[in-house]
């Protein structure tokens, strides 16, 4: 009986250490920081903050030029007229701030949009990478304490973001040949047509 219970308790020693599972952490901030597609994303939106702000400040002193020349030619207005002038400036100055105020929401929403496809993306990426590389978990490691401490041989942050990163230049290769294709066709189309 003692030799059955030995030899069950090396079996399942034995089956125990070949069923161990692969497993790893990322350093989730680093991987979506270090994606490509996000900075490409923050430099777009860059851009476009840029150009909001040059056209609100020109809208700002088209309205300042406005009231100054209301200024200047007050004194030679009647109170009445004055107050009118003024009012009508005052409300046209809310209705400049609620448009640029409403202008800024509807950017910054489409940039959290845009970001939330970006971490969506990140996320997807890795389950398939773990599914591809035999792993049985990927953790992630970040500030809310996922993972507090991992040895440095088990963090695959490096390796995941080298791959997302060849996969979205891919993928961008891909729809910059589909953009020249597209415009090859439009080219033939334009062609086509002059010779008719």
């Amino acid at each position: 009986m003692k030799k059955i219970i030995l030899a069950l308790i090396v079996v399942v020693s034995f089956s125990s250490c070949q069923d161990q599972e692969k497993v790893a952490f990322i350093d989730n901030g680093k991987v979506i920081n270090d994606y490509q597609m996000k900075i490409d994303l923050e430099e777009e939106y860059k851009v476009k903050d840029e150009a909001f702000k040059k056209r609100t400040d020109s809208i700002g002193k088209a309205f300042q030029i406005e009231a100054q020349a209301f200024q200047m030619a007050s004194s030679k207005m009647s109170k009445k007229a004055q107050q009118e002038k003024y009012q009508e400036l005052g409300q046209k100055q809310q209705v400049l701030q609620q448009q640029i105020q409403y202008e800024q929401q509807i950017i910054q929403q489409a940039f959290n949009t845009e970001m939330d496809s970006v971490i969506l993306k990140v996320n997807d990426f890795v389950e398939d990478y773990g599914k591809s590389n035999g792993y049985t978990f990927i953790l992630g490691k970040n500030q809310a304490g996922s993972v507090m401490y991992g040895e440095e041989t088990k963090d695959i942050t490096e390796a995941v973001t080298k791959a997302i990163n060849e996969s979205y230049g891919k993928n961008d290769d891909t729809k910059k040949e589909d953009a020249n294709s597209d415009e090859n066709k439009d080219e033939a189309k334009a062609e086509s047509s002059s010779e008719e």
